[in-house]
């Protein structure tokens, strides 16, 4: 790219950086610790909100060189262009840090982002996808760089954001609604519809050169159709034209990439054990699946087990689901360490607390495991079982402690 052109783009960010809003502070920002020069990185699916994150960081600092690669003018960004774009911010005085916003865009970055680095610059990048980001720096910046995950509102923002008070009522709108910023506000389901079709197109279509796009749209609403279930590999290849289990494997690897879905595996103290069993599969937001997909919107059951999912995930727990005679949702752990069992009942009646505490308990016991929850719409108790006793609590007081 020439100079002017950079130089054009450049103003005209700049000037938009001065209209724009930051927003509600994410609770993320008390993580982000900008004064040393690990390359801090900031990751996340579409329109969850990196960008104002990245806005939020630059408020925190005196001086900053910022850029946004989502501009459709800087598509022909090459590497080189970097060595332009620092002689630009040379010329306007520019000092401070660097934040770079969906930097993925352009190929070798991370070259530049090593310099950057070397020359003890600091430096805060985003991008939206998990691989690409890991892989890239994983080779140039080994040991240099912290990433964060950022994902939709999580409730306690969803309240600060709305000005809401702790209550069912405004949790049960954010189990329906989810927590994309955008969808929140205009509440079209559109805008989830698009954000979707944008993500199986750029996220995974392009970036992968994939052929058929309609296979990867159906595949994609077929997992949001199964959220909360058992799935395996082979039995998928049955219901598309892929080829093979390992096509699957990796078609669902770049969901995963895109932050659009999870999976999880059975706990098993045997690796072999957790690769050959089938896997639980999780949606990235409630809403966004809902939208996708009329059984789950409607399956109160299945919605709170995915928020439950999420909540761990933000924290950044290790996941796993347990099942031997009967099944626990999630084995919760930290480090390797297990911290907790869980289980999620939208409802617990005389009809299914058996089977839901009984598969508590018999991971508890299994596992050696003190604690343990059940985690339902509303209810709030302590109950008693086999000499256990075992909290029952309503998912939006968990979330809130």
């Amino acid at each position: 790219m020439l100079e002017s052109q950079i130089t054009e783009v450049l103003e005209y960010q700049n000037n938009y950086l001065k209209q724009f809003s930051t927003g509600t502070p994410r609770e993320v920002l008390n993580e982000i610790d900008l004064s040393d020069t690990h390359v801090k990185i900031l990751t996340g699916i579409r329109r969850c909100g990196k960008s104002t994150v990245l806005h939020q960081l630059m408020e925190k600092v005196d001086n900053f060189k910022y850029l946004s690669f989502e501009d459709p003018r800087l598509s022909v960004f090459e590497v080189n262009d970097f060595f332009k774009l620092e002689k630009i911010f040379e010329a306007d005085r520019k000092k401070g840090m660097f934040f770079f916003d969906e930097i993925q865009n352009v190929k070798g970055w991370e070259q530049y982002i090593r310099v950057l680095h070397d020359q003890k610059k600091r430096v805060v990048i985003t991008g939206s996808n998990a691989r690409i980001l890991s892989t890239e720096l994983g080779t140039s910046l080994t040991g240099r760089q912290i990433s964060y995950e950022i994902f939709p509102f999580s409730f306690v923002e969803y309240l600060r954001h709305f000005s809401l008070e702790n209550s069912l009522e405004n949790f049960s709108d954010y189990l329906q609604f989810g927590g994309f910023p955008e969808f929140l506000i205009s509440k079209k389901q559109e805008v989830l519809v698009q954000l979707f079709n944008d993500l199986i197109y750029r996220d995974i279509v392009v970036r992968h050169g994939l052929r058929n796009p309609k296979i990867v749209r159906e595949l994609g609403v077929y997992l949001a159709t199964n959220v909360g279930k058992l799935f395996s590999y082979n039995k998928t290849v049955n219901h598309f034209d892929l080829g093979s289990a390992n096509t699957v494997k990796a078609y669902i690897s770049y969901f995963e990439d895109a932050y659009l879905f999870f999976t999880i595996p059975l706990f098993s103290f045997s690796m072999k054990q957790q690769i050959t069993n089938p896997k639980k599969v999780y949606g990235i937001d409630t809403g966004l699946i809902g939208a996708l997909s009329m059984s789950f919107s409607k399956d109160k059951g299945r919605l709170l087990e995915n928020k439950v999912f999420i909540h761990l995930k933000r924290i950044g727990k290790e996941i796993y689901y347990f099942q031997q005679k009967g099944e626990c949702d999630f084995i919760v752990s930290m480090n390797s360490k297990i911290e907790s069992a869980i289980q999620v009942c939208y409802h617990l009646t005389s009809e299914n607390i058996d089977r839901e505490a009984n598969g508590l308990i018999e991971a508890m016991k299994i596992l050696k495991i003190p604690n343990g929850l059940i985690l339902t719409y509303q209810q709030d108790e302590i109950i008693e079982r086999e000499g256990i006793s075992i909290r029952v609590m309503p998912v939006w007081k968990w979330m809130l402690e």
